[in-house]
Protein backbone atom coordinates (compact mmCIF):
# COMPACT_ATOMS: atom_id res chain seq x y z
CA UNK A 1 0.00 0.00 0.00
CA UNK A 2 1.08 3.50 -1.00
CA UNK A 3 1.43 6.14 1.91
CA UNK A 4 -1.19 8.31 -0.10
CA UNK A 5 -3.59 5.17 -0.31
CA UNK A 6 -2.48 4.58 3.21
CA UNK A 7 -3.13 7.70 4.66
CA UNK A 8 -6.46 7.90 2.36
CA UNK A 9 -7.92 4.51 4.65
CA UNK A 10 -6.96 6.09 7.97
CA UNK A 11 -10.23 8.00 9.89
CA UNK A 12 -7.70 10.92 11.06
CA UNK A 13 -7.18 12.07 7.20
CA UNK A 14 -9.76 10.35 5.83
CA UNK A 15 -11.88 13.29 5.51
CA UNK A 16 -9.21 15.76 4.29
CA UNK A 17 -9.62 17.15 0.48
CA UNK A 18 -6.79 15.28 -2.31
CA UNK A 19 -4.48 18.51 -2.32
CA UNK A 20 -4.55 18.40 1.75
CA UNK A 21 -3.57 14.48 1.65
CA UNK A 22 -1.17 15.49 -1.49
CA UNK A 23 0.92 17.62 1.23
CA UNK A 24 1.04 15.36 3.76
CA UNK A 25 1.98 12.29 1.82
CA UNK A 26 4.82 14.82 -0.06
CA UNK A 27 5.97 15.27 3.96
CA UNK A 28 5.24 11.69 5.57
CA UNK A 29 8.50 9.78 6.17
CA UNK A 30 9.06 6.08 5.98
CA UNK A 31 10.29 3.95 9.13
CA UNK A 32 11.77 0.49 9.19
CA UNK A 33 11.54 -1.46 12.41
CA UNK A 34 13.33 -4.82 13.41
CA UNK A 35 11.63 -7.65 15.85
CA UNK A 36 11.57 -6.28 18.84
CA UNK A 37 12.85 -2.77 17.91
CA UNK A 38 11.85 -0.03 19.95
CA UNK A 39 9.87 3.08 18.27
CA UNK A 40 9.58 4.78 20.96
CA UNK A 41 9.12 4.94 25.13
CA UNK A 42 6.85 6.22 27.68
CA UNK A 43 7.82 9.36 28.79
CA UNK A 44 10.00 10.63 25.49
CA UNK A 45 9.30 13.71 23.55
CA UNK A 46 5.97 13.13 21.07
CA UNK A 47 7.10 15.29 17.61
CA UNK A 48 5.28 12.88 15.01
CA UNK A 49 2.52 10.48 14.66
CA UNK A 50 2.81 6.92 12.95
CA UNK A 51 0.60 4.93 11.05
CA UNK A 52 1.27 0.48 10.34
CA UNK A 53 2.34 0.11 6.40
CA UNK A 54 3.30 -3.52 7.07
CA UNK A 55 3.96 -5.97 10.24
CA UNK A 56 2.18 -5.40 14.40
CA UNK A 57 2.95 -2.82 16.64
CA UNK A 58 2.82 -3.04 20.32
CA UNK A 59 1.49 -0.02 21.90
CA UNK A 60 2.34 -1.18 26.29
CA UNK A 61 1.97 0.98 29.35
CA UNK A 62 3.93 0.67 32.12
CA UNK A 63 3.90 1.15 35.95
CA UNK A 64 6.36 3.17 38.41
CA UNK A 65 7.51 -0.83 39.31
CA UNK A 66 8.61 -1.82 36.20
CA UNK A 67 5.47 -3.78 35.30
CA UNK A 68 4.02 -3.49 31.73
CA UNK A 69 0.84 -4.02 29.79
CA UNK A 70 0.16 -4.04 26.13
CA UNK A 71 -3.17 -2.16 25.93
CA UNK A 72 -3.36 -2.48 22.20
CA UNK A 73 -1.79 -4.23 18.89
CA UNK A 74 -1.47 -2.07 15.82
CA UNK A 75 -1.78 -3.77 12.33
CA UNK A 76 -1.24 -2.35 8.61
CA UNK A 77 -3.50 0.83 8.64
CA UNK A 78 -3.22 1.29 12.00
CA UNK A 79 -2.50 5.12 13.60
CA UNK A 80 -0.90 5.81 16.69
CA UNK A 81 1.33 8.20 18.88
CA UNK A 82 -1.60 11.15 17.91
CA UNK A 83 -1.85 12.02 21.38
CA UNK A 84 0.85 14.50 22.01
CA UNK A 85 -0.95 16.14 18.88
CA UNK A 86 -3.34 17.97 20.78
CA UNK A 87 -1.08 18.52 24.26
CA UNK A 88 2.22 18.08 23.23
CA UNK A 89 3.27 15.85 26.47
CA UNK A 90 5.27 13.26 26.38
CA UNK A 91 4.75 9.62 25.02
CA UNK A 92 2.39 7.90 27.29
CA UNK A 93 3.26 4.33 26.57
CA UNK A 94 6.06 2.61 24.52
CA UNK A 95 5.96 0.89 20.90
CA UNK A 96 7.77 -2.28 20.01
CA UNK A 97 7.68 -3.97 16.75
CA UNK A 98 6.64 -7.66 17.34
CA UNK A 99 8.06 -8.31 13.89
CA UNK A 100 9.66 -6.32 11.43
CA UNK A 101 7.55 -3.41 10.44
CA UNK A 102 7.17 -0.75 8.36
CA UNK A 103 5.76 2.30 9.21
CA UNK A 104 4.93 5.90 7.89
CA UNK A 105 5.57 8.94 10.28
CA UNK A 106 3.63 12.24 9.77
CA UNK A 107 5.16 15.67 11.85
CA UNK A 108 2.78 17.14 14.69
CA UNK A 109 3.23 20.18 12.81
CA UNK A 110 2.17 19.51 9.47
CA UNK A 111 -0.57 18.06 10.53
CA UNK A 112 -1.26 20.80 12.77
CA UNK A 113 -1.12 23.60 9.78
CA UNK A 114 -3.37 21.37 7.36
CA UNK A 115 -5.90 21.09 9.71
CA UNK A 116 -5.83 24.84 10.69
CA UNK A 117 -6.00 25.76 7.36
CA UNK A 118 -9.36 23.37 7.36
CA UNK A 119 -11.08 23.67 10.78
CA UNK A 120 -14.08 22.09 9.29
CA UNK A 121 -11.84 18.92 9.35
CA UNK A 122 -11.58 18.51 12.97
CA UNK A 123 -14.58 16.28 13.21
CA UNK A 124 -12.47 13.32 12.34
CA UNK A 125 -10.40 13.87 14.99
CA UNK A 126 -13.66 13.96 17.66
CA UNK A 127 -14.55 10.66 16.63
CA UNK A 128 -10.89 9.62 16.80
CA UNK A 129 -10.75 10.43 20.10
CA UNK A 130 -14.21 9.09 21.12
CA UNK A 131 -13.32 5.88 19.99
CA UNK A 132 -9.92 5.85 21.95
CA UNK A 133 -12.09 6.68 25.29
CA UNK A 134 -14.89 4.10 24.62
CA UNK A 135 -11.93 1.49 24.22
CA UNK A 136 -10.22 2.98 27.22
CA UNK A 137 -13.58 2.43 29.18
CA UNK A 138 -13.82 -1.09 27.86
CA UNK A 139 -10.46 -2.86 28.37
CA UNK A 140 -11.23 -0.71 32.09
CA UNK A 141 -15.06 -2.87 32.42
CA UNK A 142 -13.34 -6.22 30.59
CA UNK A 143 -10.37 -5.89 33.84
CA UNK A 144 -13.42 -5.23 36.30
CA UNK A 145 -15.88 -7.75 35.19
CA UNK A 146 -14.56 -10.16 33.20
CA UNK A 147 -12.32 -12.89 34.65
CA UNK A 148 -8.99 -14.27 32.74
CA UNK A 149 -10.27 -16.92 30.72
CA UNK A 150 -13.01 -14.22 29.44
CA UNK A 151 -10.21 -12.16 29.08
CA UNK A 152 -8.04 -14.43 27.15
CA UNK A 153 -10.93 -15.79 24.86
CA UNK A 154 -11.76 -12.35 23.77
CA UNK A 155 -8.28 -11.62 22.89
CA UNK A 156 -7.73 -14.50 21.13
CA UNK A 157 -11.13 -13.88 18.93
CA UNK A 158 -10.05 -10.24 18.13
CA UNK A 159 -6.60 -11.51 17.20
CA UNK A 160 -8.44 -14.14 14.60
CA UNK A 161 -10.58 -11.47 13.47
CA UNK A 162 -13.18 -13.56 10.42
CA UNK A 163 -10.57 -16.17 10.44
CA UNK A 164 -10.84 -19.90 12.22
CA UNK A 165 -6.96 -20.17 11.53
CA UNK A 166 -4.50 -17.88 13.00
CA UNK A 167 -1.05 -17.37 14.70
CA UNK A 168 -0.20 -15.43 17.82
CA UNK A 169 1.73 -12.57 16.52
CA UNK A 170 3.32 -12.43 19.63
CA UNK A 171 5.06 -14.25 22.36
CA UNK A 172 3.49 -15.87 25.57
CA UNK A 173 4.78 -13.05 27.89
CA UNK A 174 2.85 -10.55 25.19
CA UNK A 175 -0.56 -12.54 25.10
CA UNK A 176 -0.09 -12.39 29.33
CA UNK A 177 0.68 -8.39 29.18
CA UNK A 178 -2.58 -8.35 26.70
CA UNK A 179 -5.25 -10.12 28.84
CA UNK A 180 -3.48 -8.29 31.68
CA UNK A 181 -2.85 -11.32 33.74
CA UNK A 182 0.03 -13.41 34.50
CA UNK A 183 1.69 -16.26 31.24
CA UNK A 184 0.58 -19.18 33.61
CA UNK A 185 -3.17 -18.21 34.26
CA UNK A 186 -3.39 -17.52 30.22
CA UNK A 187 -1.89 -20.95 29.28
CA UNK A 188 -4.33 -22.70 31.56
CA UNK A 189 -7.04 -20.79 29.84
CA UNK A 190 -5.88 -22.19 26.61
CA UNK A 191 -5.89 -25.34 27.72
CA UNK A 192 -8.88 -25.50 29.25
CA UNK A 193 -10.58 -23.91 25.31
CA UNK A 194 -8.49 -26.99 24.14
CA UNK A 195 -9.54 -29.50 26.52
CA UNK A 196 -12.74 -28.51 25.57
CA UNK A 197 -12.22 -28.53 22.13
CA UNK A 198 -13.55 -25.22 21.81
CA UNK A 199 -9.56 -24.69 19.63
CA UNK A 200 -7.04 -26.97 18.27
CA UNK A 201 -3.06 -25.50 18.34
CA UNK A 202 -1.95 -26.56 14.88
CA UNK A 203 2.03 -25.53 15.14
CA UNK A 204 4.40 -23.21 16.84
CA UNK A 205 2.27 -20.04 17.96
CA UNK A 206 -1.02 -21.46 15.15
CA UNK A 207 -4.34 -22.45 16.43
CA UNK A 208 -7.73 -23.39 14.69
CA UNK A 209 -10.88 -22.53 15.86
CA UNK A 210 -13.33 -25.39 16.58
CA UNK A 211 -16.48 -23.63 17.95
CA UNK A 212 -16.44 -20.22 17.82
CA UNK A 213 -19.85 -19.88 19.48
CA UNK A 214 -18.66 -21.19 22.47
CA UNK A 215 -15.80 -19.30 22.88
CA UNK A 216 -17.72 -15.81 21.94
CA UNK A 217 -19.82 -16.74 24.51
CA UNK A 218 -16.77 -17.52 27.19
CA UNK A 219 -15.79 -13.87 26.26
CA UNK A 220 -18.72 -12.16 27.33
CA UNK A 221 -18.87 -14.12 30.76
Amino acid sequence: MSNRRLLDSTELFAALPADMLDSLRERAEGRTLEKGEILFSQGDDSHELFVVLEGRVAISARSIDGRETMVAIMESGGLFGELGLFDDEPRSADARALVDSELVAVAYDEVRNTLLARPDTLWPIVRLLAQRLRATDEALADAIFLDVPARTAKRLLELAGDENEFVLPMTQEDLASLVGASRERVNKAISMFTRLNWIAPTGRSRYRIIDRDQLELRASQ
